[in-house]
């Protein structure tokens, strides 16, 4: 970790919320990373305390910025560069949970059905579209 200046690409990259710095600045340029509520560049200088609100897939995180770093480590030594907040793992945990449900009702059936069964599943939807 250092003290010197850092861009926010770069630290997220080194943070290990994006594989690549491209896929970083790609994110921060599409409104995906807001620096303390507002939308920000890929060379906005990161300082200690910030908030960053990110959009990564169904997840929205919260982190406040506890360190700085140029150069991407070890994901332990990333983790030190950022703390989530509470709240923000709350409704992650709470989104997931609620996607599994929808999940979990709209499951595929235990099997196939057999020769017969799509039979009368072609009879059902001809007998319907006629009307």
């Amino acid at each position: 970790m250092s003290d010197t200046q850092v861009r926010l690409d770069k630290w997220l990259w080194a943070a290990r919320f994006f594989k690549t710095r491209s896929l970083a600045k790609t994110a921060v340029e599409g409104g995906k990373v807001h620096y303390d509520g507002a939308r920000a560049k890929p060379s906005r200088t990161v300082e200690l305390g910030a908030t960053l609100r990110l959009r990564q897939g169904w997840d929205e995180k919260t982190v406040v910025v506890r360190g700085l770093s140029e150069q991407r480590g070890p994901a332990s030594v990333a983790q030190t560069l950022y703390e989530e907040t509470a709240d923000s793992i709350a409704r992650r945990t709470a989104s997931a949970e609620l996607r599994r449900q929808a999940q979990a009702a709209t499951a595929a059936p235990e099997q196939r059905p057999n020769k017969k069964q799509r039979r009368d599943i072609m009879r059902f939807k001809d007998q319907h579209s006629d009307s």
